[in-house]
């Protein structure tokens, strides 16, 4: 499924509708080129689960926690410095995965092969005019509803 972002001023109803395409899935990866939005994404995700204290992209740090308004624990992290896939077994990979918060994956293709199956995956794409498409996957579970007719899905090529 596609959802096309076309102006910057959509971003929080794409990320609603992000929110509620994800059914409660935890484990959020973000593909796409640099600057595609991925961090701007994920912020503005944050933002609507009520983060209270966010920064930029931890691409230095790796991992940035966040904490809601009620008192949630949001995690940002980006492989993007990471060489190795053994480097994210040092900073407690599986204890992010497991801990129930959100987590948000910039650059997952690093670490493809150990991610859950129920990641949910968002790849980004931006054409010559800015537009961006989110094309959204659900591990191997495609449960995801129908899109609301606010957002219209973009019709495959061909049809």
């Amino acid at each position: 499924m596609k959802i096309v972002l076309r102006n910057i001023s959509h971003l929080p109803e794409v990320v609603k509708l992000l929110l509620t395409l994800s059914k409660g899935k935890r484990l959020l990866a973000f593909y796409g080129p640099m600057g595609s939005g991925k961090t701007t994404i994920i912020k503005a995700i944050c933002s609507e689960l009520g983060a209270v204290s966010q920064t930029g992209s931890p691409t230095f740090t790796l991992v940035n926690e966040y904490i809601t308004k009620d008192g949630e624990i949001l995690y940002h992290i980006d492989f993007y410095r990471i060489r190795k896939q053994e480097e994210v077994y040092d900073f407690g990979i599986e204890e992010y995965f497991a801990s129930g918060s959100y987590c948000f994956m910039e650059w997952p293709e690093l670490i493809e092969d150990i991610l859950p199956p129920e990641t949910y995956k968002i790849t980004i794409t931006v054409d010559e005019k800015g537009v961006r498409y989110l094309d959204v996957e659900v591990g191997s579970k495609p449960d995801i509803p129908p899109i609301p007719p606010s957002i219209p899905p973009i019709p495959p090529r061909g049809a």
